[in-house]
Parts: structure tokens; sequence; C-alpha cells
């Protein structure tokens, strides 16, 4: 199995599809303004906890979120 994309394009792509800022999906899901732009440049990868809040938010799967399905 492949990763059909990568976690922080989908993050930016859902973010994006919601017209929400970082600032505010920061806040939402309770992590810093910091964590979401770094998970978005690829440069961190978020806590499970932190992805399960960004699934609800988002109201996709994990394996959605990560890239494992379409």
């Amino acid at each position: 199995m492949h990763q059909l994309n990568s976690f922080s394009e989908i993050l930016k792509s859902l973010r994006m599809e919601r017209k929400i800022g970082q600032v505010e999906l920061a806040k939402i899901i309770n992590v810093s303004k910091g964590a979401i732009s770094l998970w978005e440049n690829g440069k961190r990868e978020p806590t499970l906890t932190s992805l399960i809040a960004l699934a609800k938010y988002f109201n996709v799967t994990l394996d959605y979120l990560v890239g494992l399905e379409e």
C-alpha cells in the first residue's frame, strides 16, 4: 500500500476547503499556530491525539487524513 497524497498536502487542502486560517484551526484543535505550519510544510508530524482531532473536525477518516485512502 502506498501513500496517495502526503498528510501535509491533505491537511492544507482540507483547511483551504473550509476557508479557515492556520490560527483558527490551531485554536479549534488546541495546538499552536506554529504546529499547523510545521505540519503543512512537512517538517513535523502531529500526535495521534491531534490527528484524531483533525479527523473529527474535518469529518474524514484517519486513513484519508494520512493519505492511505482517497
